[in-house]
């Protein structure tokens, strides 16, 4: 470990600002790209469908690959993971750049959604391993979830500048930043323990069928966003994932050395905190679609003018590593998580009045509160979601949390569209289409609603008990 005490040396700082850099890089990465896109297909001539499938590529090799990354990483080693899946994602991520035809850009994005899918999970696994359990480990999270969150929200910031000199810096700047993260990684980062080997040899049966699910379901996921164009294909991709799903569960169950033990899943925290991840991320991501189409499409505003609107969420980057660890330290990571939640419902609802006439003084309030929910939410999930996890199964507990974030994400921007598109109809009138945004804007509303009822269940389980962290800070202030 990188150090042994609640104070992190100068060491233990370089490891973690390697590993939250990767998933900075991982964040500005999406942020941007969703940002460049009109230029894209204005450059390449791409239909809609093209230039959704360039989307849609990402999600699915991210989905659909994160639970096996996050196993091959206790199996085989999660700094190699790391490394290795962090070259790959600098290799893909430059051949985007040079992609002349939208055929190119897909293969490139699958890939780089496959790259972050096994370098993620070792990520998150390595900060968990190289930091103990405590006051030292709950800081090195907090810096690490700021830095995640900031990733996107200053991505939106850095596409719009990036997109005005040309959209193929939006791919060639993530090769730069990943080359320098690569640098640093190889002479910092060792793993903790001995990777564990299974007796047996792999679970490439359960493998194959996890990850054959999770490409279906993503993909039928992605289909939400067409609601009426081939619907039995949307059932049918529905019902094979599930089928597909169902049988890995009992092929886990026979297994001897199985990918998933399924008995993680009867960890309450666990659960929770993935279906808080899960609806937490469904809700930001319809709500930054629908800003996004109310900002350029009904009020006219450039792709540089609502990347600015929305900087003001990255206030996270500053808060969650200064302000939440003393948060969690105080009150422990299921309250404070509980406050974020809170904090996001009222910013959407806030939002749900929104008019063609609103200045953005109005809408400022929505944006702050976005931040500071980003700023108490993202850290103590991760925290919550290794919580009680034995530390050999850390990859596969961030493979879950991660898989949950990604489903989360599709699966808000198709809700959202959804409505949105059964709500405008053939209208096209500025009002009709601020009608549609008011009403598709009751999803994220919904959404975060839910997770706020599931983390009280949370915090009501923990009534009468301590979280770790605090206990970990009482020990360690009796220590000193």
């Amino acid at each position: 470990m990188p150090a042994t005490n609640d104070r992190m040396d100068g060491r233990a700082w370089s490891v973690l600002f390697v590993l939250a850099g990767a998933i900075f890089l991982e964040g500005i990465d999406v942020a941007m790209l969703n940002v460049a896109l009109p230029s894209i297909r204005a450059d390449l001539g791409l239909s809609t469908g093209m230039l959704s499938g360039v989307v849609s590529a990402y999600v699915l090799g991210y989905g659909g690959f994160m639970l096996l990354g996050g196993r091959t990483a206790d199996l085989l080693g999660r700094r190699r993971m790391f490394l290795l899946w962090l070259t790959i994602f600098l290799v893909f991520s430059g051949l985007g750049g040079l992609a002349t035809d939208g055929w190119m850009l897909l293969v490139a994005r699958f890939v780089t959604g496959v790259a972050a899918a096994f370098m993620t999970p070792a990520g998150l696994a390595l900060v968990t391993s190289n930091f103990p359990e405590g006051p030292q480990r709950t800081k090195a999270l907090g810096v690490y979830a700021g830095t995640a969150a900031g990733g996107f929200s200053l991505g939106l910031v850095a596409g719009g500048l990036l997109t005005s000199l040309g959209w193929r810096w939006v791919f060639f700047a993530p090769v730069v930043l990943a080359a320098v993260i690569l640098v640093a990684a190889i002479p910092l980062l060792k793993d903790s323990g001995t990777p564990e080997r299974p007796t047996g040899g792999f679970d490439l049966v359960g493998a194959f069928s996890i990850t054959g699910a999770m490409l279906l379901l993503a993909y039928g996921v992605v289909r939400l966003e067409q609601p009426g164009d081939g619907v039995w294909l949307t059932v049918g991709t529905f019902t094979a994932g599930l089928t597909l799903l169902a049988a890995f569960v009992a092929i886990e169950r026979r297994s001897a050395n199985p990918l998933l033990r399924l008995g993680i899943l009867r960890s309450g925290p666990l659960v929770r905190a993935n279906l808080g991840a899960l609806l937490f991320l469904a809700s930001f991501a319809g709500f930054q679609f629908l800003v996004t189409l109310y900002l350029q499409e009904l009020r006219g505003w450039s792709t540089v003018q609502t990347s600015l609107a929305m900087l003001v969420i990255g206030i996270d980057a500053v808060l969650a590593p200064t302000v939440t660890p003393r948060l969690v330290n105080r009150f422990g990571h299921v309250r404070v998580l509980f406050g974020g939640l809170v904090a996001a419902a009222l910013a959407y609802m806030l939002f749900l009045p929104i008019g063609l006439d609103w200045t953005y003084a109005a809408m400022l309030p929505t944006m702050a509160l976005l931040g500071l929910a980003f700023s108490l939410t993202y850290g103590p999930l991760t925290m919550a979601a290794t919580h009680g996890v034995d530390e050999a199964e850390h990859g596969l507990a961030a493979g879950l949390l991660y898989t949950a974030i990604q489903f989360g994400t599709a699966l808000g921007i198709s809700a959202v569209t959804a409505v949105n598109v059964a709500m405008l109809g053939d209208a096209t009138t500025p009002q009709a289409g601020l009608g549609a945004i008011r009403a598709a804007l009751v999803v994220p509303v919904a959404a975060t609603v839910v997770a706020v009822v599931i983390t009280a269940l949370g915090v009501r389980a923990r009534t009468g008990a301590r979280d770790v962290a605090p206990a970990a800070l009482a020990t360690s202030q009796t220590s000193n």
